[in-house]
């Protein structure tokens, strides 16, 4: 699947090693394993197969986009554009569901 980012600080934060974006080290290790599974996967069924990452639909005014959690905090928010097999991943956020 291709993969855009609303923020191109995500972008960069997936790819440089020295960026943080002002999160903790442990969110942006899991940030980085997510979006290299993210990469990899043909189609977001396979996140669904992933139960740690509780990958949901999110309800209300955010019925369009979807979460993944990095851990019991955070969660990678995201958005599904197009249809199979041209699909694209929206990341539109790091956030604190706390």
């Amino acid at each position: 699947m291709e993969v855009r980012f609303r923020v191109a600080d995500y972008g960069r934060l997936e790819t440089d090693p020295r960026f943080n974006a002002g999160f903790d080290a442990a969110i942006v290790k899991a940030y980085r394993n997510r979006m290299n599974l993210i990469r990899q996967a043909p189609d977001e069924r396979d996140f669904y197969a992933l139960k740690s990452w509780r990958f949901e639909k999110l309800k209300g005014g955010r019925s369009h986009q979807h979460s993944i959690r990095l851990n019991d905090q955070w969660r990678l928010i995201l958005e599904l554009d197009g249809d199979a097999p041209n699909k694209t991943i929206v990341i539109v956020g790091i956030e604190d569901y706390h």
